[in-house]
């Protein structure tokens, strides 16, 4: 299975690859999306990596859940995984999405908190904290994290366009 080879990794937790700050470096200078898309996916595979095998296995079982639309058992195992690996950022930002797709928006920011504590450059989960305090109605928070997602990973197409469209809504533009 694919997808649970890109989950075993080595023996370092995801986030502390020292490819990952080369990868950084290489995503804020690319040149075109293209070029920026492969850097992403590259981060994104290292990011999902954890020698831990329990954990690798409740990441890949939650995302199964997710994709069947069982969200209830989709916490369930991306729980065990948080359990399983404290450490390992990815597993709590899957658990946040999975707590985003059921609205339960609080949980959901208290994991993408915990995964920025581990990996403060997971530009999906600043993106993912933007989504949320849109549903809120929150534009100041949406705009503040969609800027720090952009920060990081200039190349991300909602965030940059959620960003123009709440700056006109400020300046008194219409959307």
């Amino acid at each position: 299975m694919r997808r649970r080879r890109d989950l075993l990794g080595g023996s370092k937790a995801a986030q502390s690859d020292p490819q990952l700050d080369r990868l950084f470096d290489r995503l804020a200078a690319a040149e075109d999306r293209s070029e920026a898309a492969a850097t992403e996916a590259l981060i994104w595979i290292l990011w999902q990596r954890t020698d831990n095998i329990a954990a690798a296995a409740s990441v890949e079982s939650g995302l199964d859940a997710l994709s069947r639309d069982d969200g209830d058992a989709a916490i369930a195992l991306l729980s065990g995984a948080v359990e399983a690996a404290p450490d390992f950022a990815e597993a709590w930002n899957k658990r946040a999405t999975a707590y985003y797709l059921l609205g339960d928006y609080r949980r959901s920011i208290a994991d993408i908190e915990r995964t920025l504590a581990l990996e403060p450059r997971h530009f999906g989960a600043l993106s993912g904290l933007g989504l949320i305090f849109d549903a809120l109605g929150d534009e100041p928070n949406a705009l503040a994290a969609y800027r720090a997602a952009l920060a990081i990973n200039p190349h991300l197409a909602h965030p940059r366009f959620r960003v123009a469209q709440i700056e006109r809504s400020v300046d008194g533009r219409p959307l």
